[in-house]
């Protein structure tokens, strides 16, 4: 199995996180999202055990919400004393309602409105992500409004390829984030904004993207940072006292992604900005990484009901589910791969190639293409893997579809942190 936790019952019934699968969506119904507690607590504490080990006092991990984004998570980083990370109102305010300690969060986001300033601003977010001179000066124009001094971070671009899907690499040139350090804006920008009254600058962020299993990338976008942040010093006087290198380190969908050791990955940035900043005359800045599928991904699993098994001659093999791009589109926006098992069978061998697709009015409403299963029957139940991260978070109502509810395991107990859309609830706002 790519999952610690997961295995196979006497009955030859998936098991996750010790419960059998099978069972549970008998109780809850599928579509169903799990999700591993003990796991996501286990990750944190990895995190942050490493960056208060390798990295100066108070480095600390920010789960970035973008990934998984409901009350109970961030009731959960606030037991693990994690930060957060946020990019919008409704974060935030999930978070707040959650009783999230809010002067832990980092507000991010490329386009914030005048209402989203004041609303972080009123729920007391405690440090804003400024990514462009427009949001600067809108940000010091209402904190000074609203008689504070609002702390901040920049977020530039490095500059470099991690060498990912383009669709979630970030930290080119060319990227909508950030500013960029190449073509000198990124140091006019610093200079502005430490002329302005009603602003803290506090340090510089930077992401490169996601779903990275080696940490060559960080450290070469850590020594960019720091040459900058030393430019900075020499010239502008300001030494900056964080660097939030961003997050991105990869998890595994299927079997041939690496294994990752988190713990080593975190020691080998960690021992790079150490000699970068021995080699530049520096002070370590406080460090700030930000994980969120890495937290959440492994922790997650979607179970789902078949309704029938379709067989093209010669061509290609569907199983159909009663779930879909409604509640999973990463493989509509990225042809995300996953592991796909059979819950009902999974003792049994996988010798049946098929496309496993959704229930959805769209052609390409699949979960993935020509994977290894058992053969399904209708009524069976199907269990897609790794499913922890950006499912939740980006499922829709398309078709009229109501989202599943969240189902949280913890200690071989389950118990419900989302309750299942109702058809009422989709109505609601009609008129």
């Amino acid at each position: 199995m790519i999952c610690d936790n997961v295995s196979v019952n006497e009955k030859g019934h998936l098991t996750f996180a010790g419960l059998d699968t099978v069972e549970l969506a008998e109780k809850y119904g599928t579509p169903l999202y799990l999700m591993d507690e003990n796991k996501i607590r286990e990750r944190v504490r990895i995190y942050k055990n490493a960056m208060q080990k390798y990295f100066p006092k108070n480095s600390v991990p920010e789960f970035a919400s973008k990934a998984f984004s409901t009350k109970q998570i961030y009731r959960i980083m606030a037991e693990e004393g994690a930060d957060i990370d946020v990019v919008s109102c409704g974060e935030i305010y999930t978070a707040s309602e959650a009783g999230f300690p809010m002067e832990k969060a980092y507000f991010h986001g490329n386009n914030k409105t005048d209402s989203d300033i004041r609303f972080a601003i009123e729920r007391g977010v405690g440090y804003f992500v400024i990514d462009n001179e427009e949001e600067m000066l809108a940000l010091n124009n209402i904190a000074g409004e609203m008689g504070i001094t609002q702390k901040a971070l920049l977020r530039v671009t490095p500059g470099i390829d991690p060498h990912t899907h383009k669709k979630i690499s970030t930290g080119s040139v060319e990227s909508k984030f950030g500013i960029a350090i190449e073509t000198g804006q990124a140091k006019e920008a610093t200079k502005k904004l430490l002329s302005l009254k009603n602003i803290k600058l506090c340090g510089f962020h930077c992401h490169i993207g996601s779903q990275i299993f080696e940490s060559e990338p960080f450290v070469t976008a850590s020594e960019i940072m720091l040459k900058f942040i030393k430019d900075i010093k020499d010239t502008l006087g300001y030494t900056a006292e964080m660097l939030n290198l961003g997050g991105g380190f990869g998890v595994r969908y299927v079997e041939s992604d690496p294994v990752i050791d988190y713990d080593e990955k975190i020691a080998e940035v960690a021992n790079a900005v150490n000699r970068q900043c021995e080699a530049l005359g520096l002070s370590v800045p406080v460090i700030h990484m930000e994980p969120g599928r890495s937290f959440v991904a492994d922790a997650g699993m979607t179970l789902y009901t078949v309704g029938g098994v379709k067989e093209i001659k010669e061509y290609k093999n569907y199983v159909s589910v009663d779930g879909g791009m409604a509640d999973n589109p990463r493989f509509a926006l990225y042809e995300s791969e996953y592991t796909v098992i059979l819950a009902s069978r999974a003792n049994e061998e996988k010798n049946y190639t098929a496309t496993v697709a959704g229930r959805c009015c769209e052609s390409g409403d699949l979960i993935g293409e020509d994977f290894k299963i058992t053969k399904p029957q209708r009524g069976e139940i199907l269990a897609v893997l790794t499913t922890g991260a950006y499912n939740y978070s980006m499922a829709s109502n398309y078709n009229r579809i109501p989202r599943p509810p969240v189902i949280m395991l913890k200690d071989g107990k389950d118990y419900l942190a989302v309750k299942r859309e109702t058809f009422e609830d989709i109505i609601k706002l009609d008129i």
